[in-house]
């Protein structure tokens, strides 16, 4: 099963877990999320591969391209940037 979202005008197909992602970033702009963190409250997960998360947000940016407001925090984790110019950013 998969979801689609708009970026720009075209639809871009997400899988179940990378729209789950997409919506919590959405829903936490400017807040820095540790892998940890994206694991427990996306995947509902107490413990499990970090390397998941880093999986599903490169492929997150892969599918947004340019559209992409995920930013790596060093040391910390991951955020979504809600201070974009324009109004070509993903919708669901």
């Amino acid at each position: 099963a998969s979801r689609s979202v708009t970026v720009g005008d075209q639809p871009v197909g997400l899988t179940n877990r990378e729209f789950d992602l997409l919506m919590f970033f959405l829903a936490h702009t400017d807040t820095v999320f540790s892998r940890e963190e994206l694991l427990k409250r996306v995947w509902n997960w107490d413990f499990g591969d970090l390397s998941t998360v880093t999986v599903h947000v490169k492929r997150l940016r892969s599918k947004l391209g340019q559209h992409h407001r995920i930013q790596t925090v060093w040391g910390r984790g991951y955020l979504w940037r809600g201070d974009a110019a324009g109004g070509d950013g993903a919708r669901p």
